[in-house]
Order: structure tokens, then C-alpha cells, then sequence
């Protein structure tokens, strides 16, 4: 396993793990009794799990496989993101609340009546107080004089009481507004204030991105960390067997043309070889010239190169495009590919 696997691998688990313990506060949340969460949380990491590793599991499968398992992730997907979001927004209110109860309030004197009822009162001494100021006086006046300023010092007892009623219920939307205010996060609410729409509509969707990201990352991550390194094992035309790992992925992994390079020296070394071994002659028996290579063998070794590059398919039509030669030697040549192993 390559670090970049290792990576990948590590990532990935943790951002399922990450999804899951969400799927298990979701499941906490959803639930009343202890058997309903219990099967909450169940359903949840089913949902997870499916959502993160479908992807992985079904790819080189059949076609129909991959529709099917391309719908029911599509399926999982939207289950999770609906899961978190949940979670999120929960969260959310719950933070709020904690925001909100650390507002203080100055402890305010209760005057038992409502500002309509003292401005009623307060009303009805007017009423009276201009019926005797409306009245004359012809005779002894001074009970006439004392009922105004009875009335009159009721009228500023009640506009002092009404002064009272709007101080306390000014401090009462002042505190509501306060707690209004921090029952929403910061940033949704300004976000909502720029966009002009509701802080609630501003916390779904951002539960729902959030949710999308981390689904869409583990996805991700799953895929290339189950990828596979095929490895391509060629019998050259010497005898010599290399076996190299094909590049599927970024990596320290060999491109093709070094695969190929490596292959060809293989190949090179097992062939000079064999020529030192028959140049090494008896000096006093006679001289016999070194057997030329047959050009067969030579044709067959490349192809078996390029084909372990991936450059030619070993199909007789590919054969023939690239050595321009007929269509029984084509068949010939794929024959002893076949013979040697070549994989098609």
C-alpha cells in the first residue's frame, strides 16, 4: 500500500466515522422510546455505510448492476443528507438556547395591571376632572376645588403608573429582541439579512450542503482507497518473466514507457546471454557463424512488450495495423502470444 493509499484510507474512515456518529445523534434525536432510536441509529449507519461504499463496490461489476446500485446510492444519498441536516438544524436550536439563557435582566417592580387598564382609569378621571372644570361656581367653591385636586393628583398618579407599564414592557421586547437575536447563529443571520429570506430557510440549506459535502468527500475517499493495482506479467521471447504493476492512480508508480524499458533490458540481458554461450566455441574444431535471431521471435517479443504497455491490443486486426504485415502472419503472431501468456 502506497502513502497515498494510506492517506486515502485514513481519510476515509474518518470521514464515515464522522457520518455515522451523526447518523447516531440523528437517530438519539428521532426517536422516543429506547427501541425506536435504537432502530434509528440502526437504519442510519445501514444508510452510511451503503451511501459511502456503493460507489467502490460496484464499479467493474455489469451494467445493469451499476444502474441498480446508482439509484439506490442516490437513494442513501438523499436518506443521509436528510438525516444530517436534522442533526444540524437540532444543533443549531439547541446552541441557540444556550446563547439566549446567558441574557440577563434587571429585576423590574410589577404593578399588578396592564397599560390598558391604567390608561382606561386614566381616561375616566380626564372625563371627570373637564366636567368640573366645565362647571361654575357661584356660591362656596371650596368643594369644587377640592375635587378637582383630587382628581387632578389621581391623573398624575396614573400617568406615573403608565410610565411604569411602558419602562417595564420596553425592557420586556428589548430582552425578547436580545434573545431573538442570539437564538439564530451570527452568520446565518446576516446571510439571511443579505439575501433577503428567513434565518430558517438559511439553516436548512446550509445543513444541507454540510451534509452533501461530508457524504459526497467519504465517497470519494472509499473509491480511491479500494482501487486496485493490476499487475501485467509478460514472458518475453528469451524466456525472461517481468512482472510490473500498472499505473491506475497518482503515485510512486512506474509510467509505461519505463515498463517497457525495464521489460526490453530483461529481454536484452537473456538474449546477450545466450550469445556468449554459443560464441564460446571449441578454437580447434571449426568455426560455425552465430545463429541469426529469427525475425519472428523478434516480432513476437515486441508485440509483447507493447502489449504489456498497453499500446497494441493483442487482436489480429491491432497486429496487422501495427506491424503492416498479412492476415496469416497476424494469426501467427497472435498465436504465439497465446502460447506465451500474453494476456489478452
Amino acid at each position: 500500500m502506497t502513502a497515498m493509499s494510506r492517506w486515502a484510507v485514513t481519510l476515509a474512515v474518518g470521514a464515515t466515522g464522522t457520518a455515522v456518529s451523526l447518523s447516531v445523534q440523528a437517530g438519539l434525536q428521532r426517536g422516543g422510546t429506547l427501541p425506536e432510536r435504537a432502530v434509528w441509529i440502526a437504519l442510519g449507519i445501514v444508510l452510511v455505510v451503503s451511501a459511502h461504499l456503493l460507489p467502490a463496490l460496484t464499479r467493474g461489476a455489469s451494467a445493469v448492476a451499476r444502474s441498480v446500485g446508482s439509484v439506490l446510492w442516490l437513494a442513501c444519498f438523499v436518506a443521509v443528507c436528510d438525516g444530517h441536516a436534522g442533526f444540524f438544524l437540532l444543533a443549531q436550536r439547541h446552541a441557540g438556547a444556550l446563547r439566549a439563557s446567558t441574557v440577563t435582566t434587571a429585576p423590574v417592580v410589577m404593578t399588578g395591571r396592564g397599560l390598558t387598564v391604567v390608561m382606561a382609569d386614566r381616561a375616566t378621571v380626564i372625563a371627570q376632572l373637564t366636567t368640573i372644570d366645565a362647571r361654575r361656581c357661584s356660591g362656596d367653591c371650596r368643594t369644587l376645588d377640592g375635587r378637582r385636586t383630587m382628581l387632578t393628583a389621581r391623573l398624575d398618579a396614573l400617568n406615573a403608573e403608565a410610565d411604569d407599564v411602558r419602562r417595564i414592557e420596553a425592557e420586556r421586547d428589548r430582552v425578547t429582541t436580545q434573545r431573538d437575536a442570539l437564538l439564530a447563529d451570527p452568520v446565518t443571520s446576516r446571510l439571511a439579512a443579505l439575501l433577503g429570506t428567513t434565518t430558517a430557510r438559511v439553516d436548512l440549506l446550509s445543513g444541507l450542503a454540510f451534509a452533501a459535502v461530508l457524504e459526497g468527500v467519504a465517497c470519494l475517499l472509499w473509491t480511491v482507497a479500494l482501487r486496485q493495482s493490476p499487475s501485467v506479467s509478460v514472458t518475453t521471447a528469451n524466456g525472461v518473466t517481468a512482472s510490473e504493476v500498472m499505473p491506475v492512480a497518482d503515485g510512486p508508480v512506474a509510467s509505461q514507457p519505463e515498463v517497457t524499458a525495464v521489460i526490453a533490458n530483461h529481454a536484452s540481458e537473456a538474449a546477450s546471454h545466450k550469445t556468449e554461450e554459443v560464441s564460446h566455441a571449441s578454437p580447434d574444431g571449426p568455426v560455425t557463424p552465430l545463429p541469426v535471431a529469427d525475425s519472428t521471435d523478434d516480432d513476437v517479443a515486441r508485440l509483447a512488450l507493447e502489449v504489456a504497455a498497453g499500446f497494441v491490443r493483442p487482436t489480429v486486426a491491432d497486429i496487422r495495423r501495427y506491424l503492416n504485415c498479412s492476415q496469416a502472419r497476424a494469426v501467427a503472431l497472435r498465436r504465439q502470444l497465446a502460447e506465451r501468456n500474453v494476456p489478452a
